[in-house]
């Protein structure tokens, strides 16, 4: 069952560790947290207990944010990843996009994994703690977020629940309180013309349009599937 995992294991282990490391897996943890960082875009993120491993859709999340700002920027932009956990966000956005980036978490540890990123890809990342806004004291074209969106009474599968950080997994209000959070204070923090990009819970889409409409007005949104025809983006502009 563990075959194609001890095959990873082999080939990123010295042989040394290559024992432990099965031992590891066997006692169902992740064997990214066992090798310690992932591939995310082409960069070397680096992963620990104290960061959410990325996912190939946070990478579609990445592609489909990268074709609104060609679309609609032609200078440099400010971009505001909220909830930075590794700093996989923020970095490639980074080195794809001409930007400025701010990265926020309230997790001092995720940030120390986020920082050590940062400087292993050699981005310019600017990462510091806050709560969504409550250190944000600027306005930014961009604000991008992949944040905590599982009900707390949500069955989710072990390895998730036995090892991922639970501050970056669970949310109040049946998984939206972020998105709320967010769409509730941004007005604050965005410039006149603005992209909002949104990871989601493939259940989330209508509740999340409904907090839009409350609290904005004049805005484009396009709710996007993933790589399973899962409802799992949503993209506000103006």
């Amino acid at each position: 069952m563990l075959e194609k995992e001890i095959d990873y294991l082999k080939k990123y282990l010295s042989n040394d560790k290559i024992e432990e490391g099965i031992r590891r897996l066997e006692n169902g943890e992740p064997v990214q947290y066992i090798i310690g960082n992932v591939d995310f875009y082409g960069n070397k993120i680096i992963v620990n207990k104290n960061v959410l491993i990325p996912r190939f859709e946070t990478e579609l999340l990445i592609e489909k944010t990268i074709k609104y700002i060609k679309s609609k920027f032609n200078d440099k932009i400010d971009i505001l990843d909220i909830g930075t956990g590794s700093g996989a966000i923020a970095i490639t956005l980074n080195k794809l996009a001409d930007s400025n980036v701010d990265a926020v978490d309230i997790s001092g540890e995720a940030l120390e994994v986020a920082k050590e990123n940062n400087k292993i890809n050699g981005t310019n990342v600017n990462m510091y703690i806050s709560d969504v806004f409550d250190n944000v004291n600027k306005k930014y074209d961009v604000i991008i977020s992949n944040p905590p969106y599982i009900s707390k009474d949500e069955d989710i599968m072990d390895i998730v629940r036995n090892n991922e950080p639970h501050i970056a997994l669970y949310a109040d209000m049946n998984g939206l309180y972020f998105y709320d959070k967010i769409l509730s204070e941004c007005k604050n923090y965005l410039k006149d013309r603005f992209i909002i990009a949104f990871e989601i819970g493939y259940w989330e889409a209508n509740d999340i349009v409904n907090i839009i409409n409350t609290y904005m007005d004049n805005v484009n949104i396009s709710v996007e599937k993933d790589y399973s025809g899962r409802d799992r983006f949503i993209f506000i502009m103006k």
